[in-house]
């Protein structure tokens, strides 16, 4: 079967944008939702049963553990007259919230083939119908309005895991089988060598700034040191990786970090992730299927230890995460440009670089950019209270951060402070890099 329509910062930082005013949640949670519904449109109750691998889940899951945040944090604590669709759902849907109670076992999710999708479904028909009837009657509580815009950008993120999920998905299916199949955009001619970007550093502020929603590891806004830095005017492209393989990146330990090192050998790593040989080439699984390489494109699906090694071929390194904050801020608007290759612009696959006003290009979109930082808390961070505080805080260990977005993050989830993080091995999430170098001290002579 297919999935039916579900119903219906410093003083030169930019201002910032606001909360939306209370009137304006239940509008964002019926688009948030039909979001969701619209990204699992066409896929068949088989096609979201399958998990392909244990950190994967399947779409069916992330259907339900969407619902399960709103019907828990919210119509449990701020509907009084609400009745749970199913009681066994808040096992089998909870996902690493301990404080909430017990939880399926996350590699055994697509053991799960009861409930059916079709249940699936009219739960969140439930739920949804539920957050309809309570937006009405719990508007001057501020807590209800604070978990509701937690629950949309929660869904948010899911939104962009059900497309990487999918994508491991199909990549397992011998008949490579195309997510959404269609026209490809004409392949870009390679590109012109990168160009760099100087910042001066100093004493900057980085974190989140405003009144506008942030997750608590974006907080508390904070004063850092920068050291003169230059970033690259764009991302890393596929011709440019495919020269680092070329020149044996893969075969040289000298380039690698020592874990990266062993997963280069134990793995047998001889490519980015989802590339393929074909004829003597390479083709890449995306999206919409195999393709070939698009040279000027964004290379995608790199492990940290990947980004480092070629950041290191190249002479250059990885940006940190406060240098990547600041130099976001210092384009001097708040969030990305509308040509930023987002979800909203349908491409699902990174694409080259557009011409940008003023600064680098593609700071937000194509991939996520691996940093240099390890993911760890601000000073002074203090995680949310309840079970939500272990939404990010837990994770604060042996992970590195992301910053930027990717071609499948919503436009209004992503901001100059947002912090994503993955494990240094991770390779199916939609990440690439971006170099950094360190300047030379103001007054001598510039690079070539």
């Amino acid at each position: 079967m297919e999935l039916a329509r579900s119903p219906s910062r410093l003083s030169s930082d930019p201002a910032p944008r606001r909360t939306p005013a209370p009137a304006a949640l239940p509008e964002r949670f019926e688009a948030v939702r039909e979001t969701t519904a619209a990204l699992a449109r066409g896929l068949s109750a088989e096609d979201c049963q399958v998990q392909s691998m244990p950190d994967a889940s399947p779409v069916k899951w992330h259907l339900g553990h969407t619902t399960w945040f709103f019907e828990t944090f919210i119509l449990e604590r701020h509907a009084p007259d609400y009745r749970p669709f199913h009681r066994d759902f808040r096992m089998l849907f909870n996902s690493y919230y301990n404080a909430v109670g017990d939880k399926h076992p996350r590699p055994a999710r697509g053991m799960l083939t009861r409930p059916a999708l079709d249940e699936v479904l009219a739960y969140r028909a439930h739920v949804e119908q539920a957050m309809r009837d309570a937006f009405g009657q719990a508007r001057d509580i501020p807590a209800f309005d604070a978990l509701v815009e937690l629950g949309l950008h929660h869904e948010q993120q899911h939104q962009e895991l059900m497309l990487t999920d999918v994508l491991h998905l199909f990549s397992c299916n011998p008949l490579r089988p195309a997510y959404r199949p269609g026209p490809l955009p004409g392949a870009a001619p390679a590109p012109t060598p990168v160009g760099w970007t100087r910042y001066e550093g100093g004493v900057v502020r980085i974190g989140h700034q405003g009144t506008d929603f942030s997750f608590d590891n974006e907080l508390p806004a904070h004063d850092v040191l920068l050291q003169p830095y230059e970033l690259a005017d764009r991302l890393v492209t596929q011709a440019e990786y495919l020269e680092f393989m070329r020149d044996g990146g893969y075969r040289r330990p000298e380039l690698w970090l020592s874990m990266g090192w062993d997963q280069v050998c134990g793995q047998g790593w001889e490519a980015p992730f989802y590339w393929e040989a074909h004829d003597g080439g390479w083709r890449r699984f995306t999206l919409r299927g195999l393709v070939p390489l698009d040279p000027g494109a964004p290379v995608c699906h790199l492990s940290y230890f990947e980004a480092d090694a070629y950041a290191r071929w190249a002479g250059a390194r990885l940006p940190r995460e406060a240098e990547w904050e600041w130099t976001a801020r210092c384009l001097g608007q708040p969030g990305p440009s509308p040509q930023a290759n987002l979800l909203e612009s349908g491409m699902l696959m990174p694409r080259p670089a557009q011409a940008a006003a003023a600064g680098p290009a593609q700071m937000y979109g194509d991939v996520w950019e691996w940093t240099s930082s390890a993911y760890d808390a601000y000073p002074g961070f203090v995680p949310a209270a309840g079970a939500v505080g272990e939404y990010n805080g837990k994770f604060m260990c042996n992970q590195f951060v992301l910053r930027g977005g990717s071609f499948a993050t919503p436009r209004s989830h992503i901001r100059p402070s947002y912090r994503n993080f993955f494990p240094p091995d991770a390779r199916w999430q939609f990440t690439g890099l971006r170099l950094a170098r360190d300047a030379a001290p103001a007054g001598t002579p510039a690079r070539a």
